[in-house]
């Protein structure tokens, strides 16, 4: 595995438990002030699944777009409009179910999905406090 791939391995998974943290502290927050708590907490899982899922899509987008970019970059960008709008479309499809029943909060939904924006926010603080190593010292 080259250099670039092995960073792109660490970002994803310092990502991930960005996502994770923001999750912990949605759920010890938002479980205080919701009228149900199953609602609330089926309602982050489906955000947090969707948080994740877009994480792991976008990493598996960028490794393949990498490699169709060599020589045919209009190639690799409409791919990537093409990941980038089927990530959006499955969110947008799973809110809309949410909205539409009465089996989950769709704020807790929404709670959840924003945890990867939280969890890329957070990556500078879990690579160097969590997953750092004597490389990145040097």
């Amino acid at each position: 595995m080259n250099i670039k791939a092995e960073k792109m391995d660490e970002t994803l998974k310092e990502l991930l438990t960005g996502i994770l943290f923001f999750e912990l502290l949605a759920l010890g927050i938002g479980i205080w002030f919701a009228e149900s708590v199953v609602k609330y907490l089926i309602g982050l899982a489906i955000g947090m699944l969707l948080a994740v899922f877009s994480a792991i899509h976008m990493y598996v987008s960028i490794r393949k777009n990498l490699e169709i970019n060599t020589g045919k970059e209009s190639a690799a960008n409409a791919y990537s409009v093409k990941a980038g709008m089927i990530r959006y479309a499955v969110i947008l499809v799973v809110f809309f179910i949410t909205c539409l029943t009465d089996f989950a909060y769709p704020l807790a939904v929404f709670l959840g999905i924003m945890g990867l924006k939280a969890g890329a926010y957070i990556q500078p603080f879990t690579h160097k406090y969590i997953f750092h190593n004597e490389e990145d010292t040097i």
